[in-house]
């Protein structure tokens, strides 16, 4: 039996559309089907997933496919790494055909994708505090007039109250000679397609100030790391496009540079 599918296009504009609804080829369903059923079970917890392969049995055959799109719902990846929402959508590929059959889509060249992700304020802290994710934000080193000042997170939350601001609560740590905490609050705007990332307001909790200097040495790294071409992760390359702030959740707008489909 086959069944029609919906492909998730990324469009100029930054939308995703869903678009086509041609019956698909047998082998297109077994390979569909199979990546569905190997995306589920590395998963902890989903609520909806849809893998849909397009190629014809002559590419199979060659370990090629047209185009992969990835759309999935509730996705729990692992321990307190939770999406609400994902789509990625590629162009031609090179594939392993026979790990494909068996559920697993293996990369044999790097491939280019549009990728759209929603995340809820939940979340993104319960991410961002996570074992996972503490363990990819390494301390940062900040020069201060000569003297190397290091600032290690301790813990953060986000909050998005609606207007397109986020807020920015946490604790760090600061080494410099003696170890302190300081408590800070951030207002900030994103960066999106049409304007930089906005700083509204940065300050410390009445009691733990910072020098002046050293604000301006944190800004300094932060610009720099938001300057950044691209992000590395899991061996695979992203660049933010566009992020909008709703109440309660915020979307991503990347294209990525994927050498490998990870392991969940």
């Amino acid at each position: 039996m086959t069944r029609s599918r919906k492909v998730a296009k990324y469009m100029r504009s930054g939308d995703y559309i869903m678009t086509r609804d041609k019956e698909p080829w047998l082998e297109e369903e077994v390979l569909s089907a199979a990546a569905e059923i190997g995306v589920i079970s590395q998963l902890d917890k989903v609520e909806d997933v849809n893998v849909d392969v397009r190629t014809n049995l002559l590419n199979i055959v060659q370990g090629q496919a047209d185009s992969v799109s990835f759309a999935g719902q509730g996705l729990e990846i692992q321990k307190d790494i939770r999406v609400q929402e994902v789509q990625v959508q590629t162009g031609r590929i090179s594939i392993n055909p026979l790990s494909a059959l068996f559920g697993e889509i293996k990369l044999n060249h790097p491939t280019d994708a549009a990728i759209r992700v929603v995340l809820t304020e939940e979340d993104i802290n319960l991410s961002l505090n996570s074992d996972y994710i503490r363990s990819k934000l390494p301390p940062l080193d900040l020069d201060v007039n000569g003297q190397i000042i290091t600032l290690e997170l301790q813990h953060i939350e986000i909050h998005l109250p609606g207007n397109g601001q986020i807020k920015c609560s946490g604790k760090v740590i600061l080494h410099e000679g003696n170890s302190r905490q300081l408590d800070f609050i951030a207002l900030l705007y994103p960066r999106t397609s049409s304007q930089p990332l906005l700083l509204e307001a940065f300050h410390c909790t009445p009691g733990n100030g910072i020098s002046l200097e050293l604000i301006l040495a944190l800004m300094l790294k932060f610009k720099e790391l938001l300057n950044l071409p691209y992000y590395e992760l899991e061996g695979s390359a992203f660049r933010v496009k566009d992020m909008e702030v709703q109440k309660g959740s915020l979307m991503v707008m990347a294209e990525a540079y994927i050498r490998q489909i990870p392991s969940m």
